[in-house]
C-alpha cells in the first residue's frame, strides 16, 4: 500500500522529520543511501533543501476573537451578544460564548472564519481588531452598548477550527454559533466546522514537501520491505530529495499507548515538491496508481508477495479521509469516531471491509468487465481453490451490482451515540473483525474472546441512552450470531482434528480444546452426523464448490435468522423492509448457483422449499428465454455461439467429467448472465454513443481498469475539500 498521507510547507519540515525519525531516535536515509541519525544531522536537511521550497505562507482562517461589552441591557443576552458581533465582523461565520462579569460587563470569547461572503479575508491582528472596530463603532448599537473587539491569534484549515471550537465547549458551558444554535458537544463543533465553515474558508497551504506512507501485511520480512522501498523511492522520485525511515514493530521506541509499535512494517518517506530540475510532482489519480504499481514491483523484486489491486475488483469500500475521522484511541492500531453519521458509515464500512460497488456508469461498466474477467479465471483455473476464490469475487460483484439503487445506509445505525457508547461500539467491532482466525484459535482462546464480547456488549447497554435502544438491540444480536458462527467453525476443526488422528471424538473434543465440561452422547453424536455430512458433500461435490455453497447458505441463514429476531421483537420493525430484500437477494444468488451447476446447493434445496422454489423460477424463467430465442431471433453470429455452447453443454453433460471439469462446468453457465447484463447497460449508453461519446473497452483478458472516472471523482472531490491533504 502506498498512500499520500499530508502535505507541509517548509516550515513544518523539522516536525514531519522529528515525526518520522522518532524524535531521532531511528535512522533515516536520504536519497543517495546516507545514514541520518540524531535531531543535529536531520536539522541541517531544512536549510539543504531550503532552495527547493516555495515558502508560501498559509492562509489565515480562523480567528480567535474577545469581545468586551461595557454595558449589558435588554431581555435576551445572546440575541445582544449576537447584534454586537454582527456590526463588527459583518456576514463572517462565528461560534462564542458569554460570561457576566461581576460589575454587570459582558466577555465574549470565541472562534471566526476570517473570509468575509465578499472576499475580504482580516488577519485576526491589532490592525485586524482596528477595522473590525470602526465598523462596530460607527453601527448604533455602538451608542447602547460600547464594545472593545480585539484578537488573540489565528489558525488555519477545519482541523485547527474543529479543535478550537471543542476546546472552547470544555472551557465554556454554553456556545452558540451566528445562528444562536448551542453547539453542545465534539459532534456538534465538528458538524459546524467541517460541513458549514469549510467552503467559507478557501483555505490554502505551502505544499514544498510531501508525507509518503508505504506499508506491508504483518509478518511481512523488514529487510525486504526496506530494500522494496528503498528502490521504489529511487526510482520513483529520481532527482527529487527525500529521506525515509523504517518503522518495524520489534524496534519502534515509541510504545503502542503512544501510538508506535504498529503490527505491520511500514515506511514514512519525506519528499521535496520540487526536483533539483525544477519539475514538480503531479498528484493525480494516475500517479498513485503509478506509485503502487512500482511499489508492487519492487516488493516482488524482494520476494514479497504483493499486487497493486483496483477497490472496484473487489467490491471494497472507499477509503476514509483525515477529516471525516477524529482518533480516539491510539494504543496499536489507531481507531477513529466519524465527525458526522455518513463519515462514521464510510468509517465502519471501512474498517468492517463491507462489500461496496461504486455506483457511476462509468464504474458500473468497468465492474461487469471484472465481472466477466472472474468468471474466466474462475472457468479456466486448473486449480480448484483458485476457481473458487475467482468465483466468489464474481458473486461479490454481482450481489453488489443487483443492490445499486438500495441505499447502503440503511443498514447503519441512526441513533446519535455519545462518546461512550462510540467507544463501547469500536471496542465491539474491534472483537467481531479482528479476532484471531478460527483456523489456529483454541477452545481456551474463543471462550475469552466470547467473554469478551458479552463484557463489551455489557458495557454498551449501560452507556446507551433511550434513543440508542433499538440500535443496541441490533448489534447485540448480530453480535451474538456472529460468536454463534465462529463457535461452529471451532467445532468443525475440532472435528476435523479427531477424525484426522483416528481418537475418540467425545474424549478428543474436550483434550484439544482444553475445556473443562465433557459433552454428552447426543452432542457427540450430533458433531459426528455434522462431519461425515460435511466429508460426504465434499467427496461428492469437491471441497470448492461446497465452501461456496456453504457461504451462500449462510448468507441465506444470517437474513433469516434477522427475520425472526424482527418477528419475536428482538429487532425493530424497521429493519423487515432490509432483511427482507438481503433474504430475497441471498436467495436469488444461492438458486443461480445451484442453477448454472452447484451440486451441493441443489442437495440442499431438496430439504429448503424456499431455495428449491427460486431454483425452479429460474430454471423456468430460462427455458422461457431459450425458446423465445430460438422462435423470434434470426441466425446470427451471438446466437451461433450460444448454439453451439448449449451444443457443448449436452455433449458435457452426456458423459463422466472429473471434479475440475465439473466446477468449471457449473461457473461457465453464469458467463451468460454476466454478458446480457453488460449488453443492458451498453444499450442504456446508445444514446450518448450516437452524439459522438465513444467508449474504449479494455479486453477482458486485461485487468487493468481505465481511470477516467476514477480522476473525474477525485479530482471533483479536490476541488470540494481542497484541504483533505493538508491535514
Amino acid at each position: 500500500m502506498v498512500k499520500l498521507a499530508s502535505y507541509g510547507g517548509g516550515a513544518r519540515v523539522g516536525s514531519m522529520l522529528n515525526y518520522v525519525s522518532r524524535g531521532g531516535e531511528l535512522k533515516v536515509e536520504n536519497e543517495n543511501g546516507e545514514t541520518l541519525r540524531g535531531r543535529e544531522e536531520l536539522a541541517r536537511l531544512r536549510g539543504d533543501w531550503d532552495h527547493l521550497f516555495q515558502n508560501r505562507t498559509e492562509s489565515r482562517d480562523i480567528g480567535a476573537f474577545s469581545v468586551e461589552v461595557s454595558l449589558s441591557g435588554g431581555s435576551d443576552r445572546h440575541e445582544q451578544v449576537r447584534e454586537i458581533l454582527k456590526r463588527g465582523f459583518g456576514d463572517r461565520r462565528y461560534a462564542y460564548s458569554v460570561e457576566t462579569q461581576n460589575d454587570g460587563s459582558l466577555k465574549i470569547e470565541g472562534y471566526v472564519v476570517l473570509r468575509s461572503g465578499q472576499g475580504e479575508r482580516l488577519t485576526a491582528d491589532a490592525k485586524a481588531a482596528a477595522i473590525v472596530q470602526e465598523r462596530f463603532n460607527a453601527s448604533a448599537v455602538a451608542k447602547e452598548a460600547p464594545a472593545a473587539f480585539s484578537f488573540k491569534g489565528y489558525g488555519n484549515g477545519v482541523e485547527y477550527g474543529a479543535a478550537k471550537v471543542r476546546d472552547l465547549i470544555a472551557q465554556r458551558n454554553d456556545v452558540r454559533d451566528d445562528q444562536g444554535r448551542s453547539i453542545a458537544d465534539d459532534k456538534a463543533a465538528g458538524d459546524l466546522v467541517q460541513k458549514e465553515w469549510r467552503d467559507e474558508l478557501h483555505s490554502r497551504k505551502s505544499r514544498d514537501v510531501m508525507h509518503v506512507i508505504m506499508s506491508a501485511r504483518a509478518g511481512t520480512d523488514a529487510v525486504a520491505f526496506e530494500g522494496a522501498v528503498r528502490d521504489f523511492l529511487a526510482a520513483q522520485f529520481a532527482g527529487h530529495r527525500y529521506v525515509f525511515s523504517l518503522h518495524d514493530p520489534e524496534n519502534d521506541p515509541k510504545e503502542a499507548a503512544e501510538g508506535g509499535k504498529r503490527p505491520h512494517v511500514h515506511a514514512h518517506a519525506i519528499v521535496t515538491m520540487r526536483s533539483e530540475s525544477g519539475d514538480r510532482i503531479e498528484t493525480t489519480p494516475a500517479t498513485f496508481r503509478q506509485w503502487r504499481e512500482v511499489m508492487a514491483e519492487k516488493a516482488r523484486d524482494h520476494g514479497i508477495n504483493m499486487e497493486m489491486t483496483d477497490r472496484r475488483e473487489f467490491a471494497t469500500p472507499p477509503a476514509f479521509t483525515r477529516n471525516q475521522v477524529r482518533a480516539v484511541k491510539h494504543n496499536g492500531r489507531t481507531e477513529h469516531v466519524g465527525t458526522s453519521e455518513p463519515a462514521q458509515a464510510r468509517y465502519d464500512a471501512k474498517r468492517a471491509d463491507r462489500r461496496v460497488v461504486a455506483t457511476s456508469q462509468r464504474s458500473r461498466q468497468y465492474i461487469l468487465k471484472a465481472q466477466e474477467t472472474w468468471q474466466k479465471i474462475a472457468v479456466n483455473a486448473g486449480d480448484t481453490v483458485v476457481a473458487a476464490y475467482a468465483a466468489q469475487h464474481r458473486s461479490y460483484l454481482e450481489n453488489g451490482l443487483a443492490q445499486v439503487g438500495h441505499s447502503a445506509a440503511g443498514a447503519v445505525i441512526h441513533a446519535d451515540f455519545g462518546r461512550d457508547y462510540r467507544s463501547n461500539m469500536v471496542a465491539i467491532r474491534d472483537m467481531l473483525s479482528e479476532a484471531k482466525d478460527m483456523r489456529e484459535q483454541t477452545r481456551p482462546e474463543f471462550e475469552a474472546y466470547e467473554k469478551t464480547v458479552e463484557t463489551a456488549l455489557f458495557n454498551l447497554q449501560r452507556s446507551a441512552g433511550p434513543e440508542d435502544r433499538s440500535g443496541f438491540e441490533e448489534v447485540s444480536s448480530l453480535a451474538r450470531e456472529i460468536v454463534d458462527l465462529r463457535r461452529q467453525m471451532l467445532e468443525m476443526k475440532e472435528r476435523g482434528l479427531d477424525e484426522q488422528d483416528g481418537r475418540n471424538a467425545a474424549g478428543d473434543v474436550s483434550k484439544e480444546s482444553g475445556a473443562a465440561p465433557e459433552r454428552t452422547a447426543s452432542e457427540v453424536q450430533e458433531q459426528m452426523n455434522a462431519n461425515h455430512q460435511w466429508e460426504a458433500a465434499v467427496a461428492k461435490h469437491g471441497e470448492a464448490v461446497v465452501g461456496v455453497g456453504r457461504d451462500a447458505m449462510a448468507n441465506v441463514e444470517h437474513y433469516r435468522s434477522g427475520l425472526a429476531h424482527v418477528e419475536t421483537g428482538e429487532l425493530g420493525d424497521e429493519n423487515r423492509e432490509l432483511y427482507e430484500k438481503g433474504l430475497e437477494d441471498s436467495l436469488h444468488h444461492a438458486a443461480q448457483l445451484a442453477a448454472s451447476g452447484n451440486g451441493y446447493l441443489r442437495d440442499v434445496a431438496n430439504e429448503d422449499p424456499e431455495l428449491r422454489a427460486e431454483i425452479e423460477t429460474i430454471e423456468r424463467n430460462k427455458e422461457r428465454g431459450d425458446e423465445n430465442k430460438s422462435n423470434k431471433q434470426p441466425v446470427t453470429a451471438d446466437t451461433a455461439d450460444d448454439r453451439q455452447r448449449d451444443l457443448r453443454v449436452d455433449l458435457e453433460e452426456e458423459r463422466p467429467i472429473g471434479q475440475a471439469e465439473r466446477e468449471a462446468h457449473q461457473l461457465a453457465e453464469t458467463v451468460d448472465a454476466t454478458q446480457r447484463q453488460q449488453k443492458s447497460v451498453n444499450r442504456d449508453r446508445e444514446a450518448a454513443q450516437r452524439g459522438g461519446e465513444t467508449t474504449r473497452t479494455d479486453p477482458a483478458q486485461q485487468h487493468i481498469p481505465r481511470l477516467e472516472e476514477l480522476e473525474r471523482e477525485q479530482v471533483e472531490q479536490r476541488e470540494r475539500n481542497r484541504d483533505d491533504r493538508d491535514r
